[in-house]
């Protein structure tokens, strides 16, 4: 079972849910800062520690060797709690998975595996383990998700060539996939980057209708 920090939506009876998935070394509590900065008073929060200890924060898997066991376990772990979610009244269609780095590959994972229909997946500074792989295993519903992802010129972490050229890939599968470039590191930059994402997701809720019908 994954450790999580959950934050009320301003709105109570909002069922719209945003999981947020850190990066290498990180924790939940690196992003207590995103509900505030983007200011969606619709949304709860649930902030997600990854499974491994990693010098004082957390990993999804380990990067230094065979990526693909640490992967898959991680994969079944946000399985469980997305359906956990479900249970607690947080439909898939309404839930939004946000994932940094190591969490922006999880996420894809997540996007292109999981089998119901979320309201948008978004992806920052990432990369893919295995898009050939991965493209073998898509759910019937992978070609029908939102993604959001975006990168960096300047990433010395993930190289972006390398990101773009594997997210190319999972675009000409048929993926529906909107890739966006930043001028900056390893990073989000700031209010341009959180503009858009924070337009993405709003973009995903308008699909229900506007006002409280998506809330119910």
């Amino acid at each position: 079972m994954l450790e999580t920090q959950f934050i009320p939506a301003s709105e109570k009876k909002s069922r719209r849910l945003m999981v947020v998935l850190h990066g290498l070394g990180d924790s939940a509590a690196g992003y207590q800062w995103m509900p505030p900065s983007l200011n969606l008073p619709w949304m709860n929060y649930l902030l997600v520690n990854a499974p491994d200890s990693y010098y004082g924060g957390y990993s999804w898997y380990d990067f230094a060797g065979d990526m693909g066991p640490g992967i898959r376990r991680s994969r079944n772990l946000l399985f469980d709690l997305l359906d956990e979610q479900r249970k607690q009244g947080f439909p898939t269609q309404q839930t939004v998975v946000f994932g940094f780095s190591q969490g922006c590959l999880m996420t894809l994972e997540v996007g292109c595996r999981y089998p119901h229909l979320f309201a948008g997946l978004v992806g920052v500074s990432g990369y893919v383990h295995e898009p050939d792989l991965l493209m073998t295993g898509l759910s019937p519903l992978a070609r029908q998700q939102r993604f959001l992802v975006t990168h960096g010129y300047q990433d010395p972490i993930v190289p972006f060539a390398v990101t773009r050229e594997q997210i190319n890939l999972l675009k000409a599968a048929g993926l529906n996939i909107s890739w966006h470039e930043f001028v900056k590191a390893h990073t989000i930059a700031g209010e341009p980057e959180l503009d858009l994402i924070r337009d993405f997701i709003t973009a995903g809720y308008a699909r229900e209708g506007a006002g409280g019908r998506a809330n119910k």
